[in-house]
C-alpha cells in the first residue's frame, strides 16, 4: 500500500504527533463512508491493531491502514488554508478526487 503526504499536511501533524498526549499514536486514514463508486475518507490519529498495515511516507510520518480496505491504497493526505482550512484526504489513482 502507499500513501502520499504533501508537506502542508506533513507540517500539521507533526505538529500533532510531537504532543505528549500523542505519543505512540500514529496517523489513520480509514474509509468513512461508500456510496456508488465514490468513497468518504476520516483521518485522525490511533494505535494499530492486527487487521492494520503501517505504511512509512518519505514525510517520516507512519500511516495506520485497513489492510483489507483496497480504496485506501494510493490516499493523498493534503492540507488547504483556502477556500477552507483542514484534511483534505483523496485517492487519485482510485478515480476519487475529493467530496462533492
Amino acid at each position: 500500500m502507499n500513501v502520499k503526504i504533501t508537506r502542508s499536511a506533513a507540517k500539521v501533524l507533526l505538529n500533532e504527533l510531537d504532543l505528549e498526549e500523542n505519543k505512540g499514536l500514529k496517523v489513520r486514514v480509514k474509509v468513512d463512508f461508500t456510496h456508488g463508486n465514490h468513497v468518504h475518507y476520516a483521518l485522525g490519529l490511533d494505535e494499530p491493531t492486527d487487521e492494520d498495515i503501517i505504511v512509512a511516507t518519505d514525510k517520516g510520518i507512519d500511516v495506520v491502514l485497513e489492510k483489507s480496505e483496497q480504496m485506501l491504497d494510493g490516499v493523498r493526505i493534503d492540507y488547504l488554508y483556502l477556500p477552507n482550512e483542514g484534511f483534505v484526504i483523496t485517492n487519485p489513482n482510485k478515480g476519487n478526487h475529493g467530496d462533492h
